[in-house]
């Protein structure tokens, strides 16, 4: 069954619109916000007006560069949680509109499915069943999938996200927001093995960083007030260190999953999965245990329309659509 559908991402701070024909994803249009750097994080109302100035722009784009008329669209696409609630709801409303505008059927997205989904827009394709470990600043979960639609998390962080984390060691150590890609780039200079941290071993398939947050908080107190420039000596060694550290905690876990599930179709999703210290560390696993790995490229890591285009399509394929007066939710478990 072809279609083409327009697809609107705006869960946090991201504005982004992808059109999508027959399965293939034309294209994937993404406005940034850089007005939350300097807040040190992101700023939920800020980013609810953002989404309100860019989005017109954002969706127009993606339609004239896809050479799509709107009437020529099949359905709309848009993503309904989880995320933040002001954020959703540009996005949401947005679609609404166009839909009834334009007599077309919505179809709503889960973010996170969405994530899992982006290693269908380009080959190679894991096969069914595989495991996805899903990781950025809200999330950390290790989902079982078994077909398009079907997916189940058999593990994930009781407390903070592994990007999370990463961005609050920024922040310890006076790295600019988001820190998460300043502590990989300085940590390709740094030696991982200078500093150790705490690994939080909670039982099963779960994660927890909340403690190694704590200790990276008191390491870096004590060793500032033996030497206040300990940080600036120290800086590459001390981001090395740390990403070493939460890199071995995933992959301590992700390793478990394989195990006790006997898959080997591993793929990994999410902001995170651009860092390149678990990319390489994952490569170097996947060696080992003889997994087959699936990466999705960069533009397809962080939160971007083009995944959303995707689940859309698998879910226009069963015609599952949404009805006009869906709402926005915060939290929306796969």
């Amino acid at each position: 069954m072809s279609a083409v559908i327009l697809a609107i991402e705006s869960s946090c701070d991201e504005t982004s619109a992808a059109v999508i024909s027959n399965g293939k994803v034309l294209n994937n249009i993404i406005a940034t916000q850089a007005i939350h750097q300097k807040y040190g994080g992101v700023v939920p109302e800020l980013a609810s007006r953002a989404h309100q100035r860019n989005i017109v722009a954002v969706v127009d784009e993606a339609l004239e560069k896809s050479g799509t008329k709107k009437h020529e669209l099949d359905a709309i696409a848009f993503t309904r949680g989880p995320g933040l609630m002001g954020s959703l709801l540009v996005g949401v409303s947005f679609a609404k509109g166009l839909a009834i505008g334009l007599g077309k059927p919505l179809i709503e997205v889960n973010h996170m499915q969405a994530h899992v989904l982006s290693h269908f827009i380009d080959d190679p394709k894991p096969s069914f069943p595989f495991l996805c470990l899903t990781v950025s600043g809200g999330h950390t979960q290790i989902i079982r999938v078994t077909d398009y639609l079907k997916m189940e998390v058999i593990g994930e962080t009781q407390d903070d996200a592994v990007g999370e984390a990463f961005d609050k060691a920024a922040k310890i150590i006076g790295l600019p927001y988001p820190g998460g890609p300043l502590i990989d780039a300085y940590a390709k200079q740094g030696n991982p093995l200078a500093f150790k941290f705490p690994d939080t071993d909670v039982p099963g398939l779960e994660f927890s960083f909340s403690g190694i947050k704590t200790g990276f908080l008191y390491f870096i107190r004590d060793e500032k007030k033996k030497d206040e420039n300990f940080v600036e000596k120290n800086l590459n060694d001390i981001c090395a260190s740390i990403q070493h550290q939460l890199v071995k905690m995933l992959l301590k876990k992700l390793e478990q999953a394989s195990r006790e599930t006997g898959i080997k179709e591993i793929a990994i999703a999410g902001g995170v999965s651009a860092n390149s210290g678990l990319r390489n560390s994952l490569k170097q696993l996947a060696g080992q245990k003889n997994w087959n790995l699936y990466i999705p490229k960069f533009e397809y890591c962080t939160d971007n329309a083009a995944m959303i285009a995707m689940a859309a399509h698998f879910k226009y394929l069963k015609q599952d659509f949404t009805a006009l007066d869906t709402a926005p939710l915060a939290r929306m478990p796969i």
